[in-house]
């Protein structure tokens, strides 16, 4: 018997699917759906630092100011109907979700500013959450902000939410950094439990006919986990904290690269969103089929056999493999 287990954040999970956070959680029955199908845990839908600031009118003098500036300054702000629950709602979820499965529930908590928002990480706690995801999703625009303050705003955010709760903390992070291995390694010493690798920062487009910025959302694909794969492989062995991989994971061979590069688990929005809930049982299935035609016992035998400790040539990780991908290409 192929034994699918892994462990993440002190949990033990019994397969290293789990479903990211994604407009698919906030429905109870799709979470019952979810465990069902084979995921392993959930992590829910984000609540927003803006929401709450919203609803503890915090936001409201930036509304006010931005009436001076210009009516349309105030439509950068997303209003407060269009999100699904606020805070009090949000909370009444963890526990329904709580008391709907029995797999692992990971409240997801969005923001990146310092304040008073961060304290909904221990009421987030308090209604059952078995940990918690920090999404930071900041975009330095900037250019008075140097990269010592960009970073120092992580690690300080990283340690006020490990001061406010005891389970554990997840940070979803994304690659930008000038050096990301040892900001991976304060995030640690901050006290992060895990780290996500790595959050998609959505890109406005351009409407040339209204000639506006707009919104635009593109799911992920399989090219995607490239990156990924290169920092988890990077990383693994050099952190204590948990990686998880998110963005491109579509395929179980997607699931075995990451599992090899050293990742604890790997995290589906995109794939649940195109194939549908479901999509977790065949997946599940070839994941098995695969360990078992490979000769694997266990997902645990397979974690980091392809990371840059274990590989025979570590290099090919870094630029002594750069002018040899060059050269292999070759021109029609």
């Amino acid at each position: 018997m192929i034994d699918l287990s892994t462990n993440y954040l002190g949990l033990k999970l019994r397969n290293p699917l789990v479903a990211s956070a994604s407009p698919l959680s906030r429905e109870i029955p799709n979470l019952r759906l979810m465990e069902d199908s084979g995921a392993s845990a959930v992590v829910l839908h984000s609540l927003f630092e803006e929401q709450i600031n919203i609803e503890s009118n915090e936001l409201d003098r930036f509304l006010y100011d931005g009436l001076d500036v210009g009516a349309e300054s105030t439509t950068i702000f997303p209003a407060v109907g269009d999100y699904a629950i606020g805070p009090d709602g949000y909370l009444e979820h963890i526990r329904q979700a709580k008391a709907a499965v029995s797999i692992p529930v990971i409240a997801s908590l969005n923001g990146v500013s310092r304040g008073g928002w961060v304290s909904y990480a221990r009421e987030m706690q308090q209604a059952g959450a078995d940990a918690i995801e920090l999404n930071v999703y900041f975009i330095p625009a900037d250019p008075g902000s140097c990269s010592e303050e960009i970073e120092k705003l992580y690690v300080d955010l990283v340690t006020e939410i490990r001061h406010t709760v005891s389970i554990p903390v997840a940070v979803k992070v994304g690659p930008y950094f000038s050096a990301f291995a040892n900001m991976a390694q304060r995030l640690e010493a901050a006290g992060a439990n895990g780290l996500v690798l790595f959050n998609r920062f959505y890109q406005p487009d351009f409407d040339l006919d209204a000639l506006e910025v707009k919104p635009a959302l593109t799911l992920s694909s399989s090219s995607e986990l490239l990156l990924r794969l290169h920092w988890a492989a990077m990383l693994y062995g050099h952190i204590h904290s948990d990686i998880a991989i998110t963005g491109g994971v579509h395929t179980a061979e997607d699931v075995i690269k990451s599992m090899m590069a050293g990742a604890r688990v790997t995290m589906l929005a995109s794939a649940l969103l195109q194939n549908g809930i479901g999509y977790l049982r065949p997946l599940r299935n070839q994941l098995e089929a695969w360990l078992e035609k490979h000769e694997y016992e266990s997902i645990q035998q397979m974690q980091g056999s392809m990371s840059q400790k274990n590989v025979p040539n570590p290099k090919a990780f870094q630029r002594a493999n750069y002018m040899k991908v060059l050269s292999s290409y070759a021109v029609k």
